[in-house]
């Protein structure tokens, strides 16, 4: 019987915050592929597009125009998965097999930049500033309304994640229930915050800190690293180390060092393969549902996509769809490959060169 090396034998490992297991199985990374590839688009964008319905003055879906938006830029989406409308719960759809009820919402669009062309990474530091002051604002604009109790905002960035429209932009989702995923994390953040009187991620990230090997990147306030329970190859999350619950709890110090890291992620993400890369990201922190909420910890997530190259894509599908989440290229890898990637963004790069 040999001895277990985490680095090269499968094992399982345990996400505190859902409270589900992942599969790692890290000598599967050196098998060949000839799966699917994607085909990505190596197109330069331009800095206005008269067919985009998100640049400035376009006319979008509804017929509605865009105003002449210097910077972000905010509106109800056209097409919103809920809806505003109270609507009379009928009590026949609480039966125990075919339990149904009502979900009451507002969906909005944020338009990060007028510019058809930049990304995130391509952003100044004051542009990202003022996105996350528009986050700030929306969450407390959404989260005042009665029947809001949760605040989603999120970004699905490529046309690999499903996004439609290059134009720079991210979601808010603010909705009566909380969601799933925030419903498992809330019962087990709280069940830890009971017990320890200290925030889950506060302990976790000393811990990361203490240990080093899946930090990417550490300011004064906060730190991206790739979680040790990560499910997607090059998965990362940014931990504010002040123990907030909420993006509007930041100062503006804080403000700033969230939008130098953020900056500085997406470079190396952009820098991993050279190229645009794709992403679905999102923010959890406090419901707001008027009710104090200590077990909460600001984070943002970022789950990519990409595995080997720019076209390779991990799927989730058979063992992950039928038993549980798995992964081959071991978090502390993928942190390494992160970690050690240029903080100058590629294009940046070929132009100096």
């Amino acid at each position: 019987m040999k001895n277990f090396n985490i680095n090269e034998d499968p094992h399982r490992r345990f996400n505190p915050l859902i409270n589900e297991w992942v599969l790692v199985s890290p000598h599967r990374s050196k098998r060949p592929w000839q799966g699917q590839k994607e085909v990505l688009s190596t197109e330069d964008l331009p800095k206005y597009d008269p067919t985009c319905y998100l640049c400035p003055g376009n006319v979008r879906a509804n017929g509605v125009n865009n105003p002449d938006y210097k910077n972000s830029f905010v509106f109800e989406n056209d097409f919103a998965a809920m809806k505003q409308e109270e609507i009379m719960f009928e009590e026949e759809i609480k039966h125990t097999f075919f339990k149904a009820e009502p979900e009451r919402g507002i969906s909005r669009v944020v338009c990060f930049s007028p510019r058809h062309d930049l990304t995130l990474p391509e952003m100044d530091i004051e542009a990202i500033e003022t996105i996350i002051k528009t986050w700030q604002k929306e969450y407390t604009e959404l989260g005042s309304i009665k029947y809001i109790n949760h605040v989603q905002i999120f970004e699905n960035k490529g046309s690999v994640m499903g996004c439609s429209n290059p134009h720079p932009h991210g979601q808010i989702w603010a909705q009566s229930s909380l969601p799933t995923q925030v419903e498992k994390t809330q019962n087990s953040l709280k069940s830890y915050y009971d017990k320890n009187k200290t925030t889950l991620l506060e302990d976790y990230l000393k811990a990361e800190l203490k240990v080093g090997s899946r930090i990417v990147i550490e300011n004064n306030h906060f730190a991206a690293l790739v979680p040790f329970w990560a499910i997607w190859p090059y998965e990362t999350m940014i931990i504010s180390k002040r123990a907030v619950n909420k993006i509007t709890d930041f100062t503006a110090e804080e403000v700033n060092a969230y939008a130098k890291i953020l900056k500085q992620l997406t470079i190396k993400y952009d820098n991993l393969f050279s190229t645009s890369f794709p992403y679905s990201s999102g923010i959890h922190q406090s419901p707001t549902d008027g009710l104090e909420h200590p077990e909460w910890h600001f984070h943002m997530h970022f789950y990519p996509p990409l595995l080997r190259s720019a076209t390779v894509k991990k799927f989730m599908v058979g063992y992950e769809m039928l038993g549980e989440s798995q992964r081959d290229i071991t978090p502390e890898k993928s942190a390494e490959v992160l970690r050690e990637l240029p903080e100058t963004h590629y294009k940046d790069e070929v132009r100096l060169s």
